[in-house]
């Protein structure tokens, strides 16, 4: 962070924002200047150093070639993993916990090296899972319900380091019974949505992470209308 400015960086939202996850970062951004933090968001697109610098990282979701030209480019400009290193937030939305992990095996069923940030591993299931998803929240990580859209074939196994966001009630996520993984200040998610304006404790959660300060809940009816029209196709989804 500068001196009075939470940075979010938006990385490779040109190879990775098949699914409008880029506003995860306009979320991130908003609800920090609504409270009157100062926030900006810096984006990272393909053969563009990665800052180290930054106080959250987001990285949105792509298909198979999209994750392995990033895995490549972030090897080359370990900005995120140095940032890691010191403490940064950061959000990995569908390729993100593909490629964060310790490695993830394409639909071709070519493994690929992840870059080791998250104790994972990632491959191509039998069926594609699509729909709407509920899932508690683990630990008590946060309030509320996770929701939110996948449209994923990959299937996620966490190892000992890392413990999922949420367990499914409704949906795939990672495996039919987790959704995601947390370790340290890394928060990954197959989920879409973005999964941050449909989860704003979520968001929260990681502004209180990057920032260190408690946030005061925000009042946005709109917010809360679509929380309920999004809760209520899940459920319908389950009774189907």
């Amino acid at each position: 962070m500068s001196e009075s400015t939470v940075q979010i960086a938006l990385v490779l939202p040109d190879l990775l924002g098949t699914y409008g996850d880029f506003g995860n970062a306009v979320v991130l951004d908003k609800r920090m200047k609504w409270r009157g933090i100062s926030s900006e968001i810096v984006t990272v697109n393909f053969g563009e150093p990665v800052p180290e610098t930054c106080d959250i990282y987001v990285v949105g979701g792509g298909e198979d070639t999209a994750q392995t030209l990033a895995v490549r480019h972030l090897r080359e400009h370990p900005g995120l993993q140095r940032a890691v290193t010191r403490g940064a937030t950061v959000l990995g939305v569908c390729a993100g916990i593909q490629i964060f992990g310790e490695s993830f095996t394409r639909a071709d069923e070519i493994t690929h090296p992840g870059l080791g940030l998250i104790d994972s591993t990632s491959h191509a299931g039998g069926s594609r899972a699509i729909g709407e998803v509920l899932a508690k929240p683990a630990h008590g990580l946060f309030d509320g319900v996770l929701t939110g859209f996948e449209n994923h074939q990959g299937r996620t196994v966490l190892g000992p380091a890392a413990r999922p966001l949420a367990h499914v009630t409704v949906g795939t996520g990672n495996d039919g019974k987790n959704e995601g993984a947390v370790q340290g200040k890394i928060v990954c998610t197959y989920l879409h949505g973005p999964v941050l304006p449909r989860n704003p404790a979520l968001a929260d959660m990681l502004i209180e992470w990057a920032t260190g300060r408690k946030v005061e809940p925000l009042e946005l009816p709109a917010v809360t209308q679509m929380r309920a029209e999004r809760l209520k196709a899940a459920g319908q989804r389950a009774e189907v």
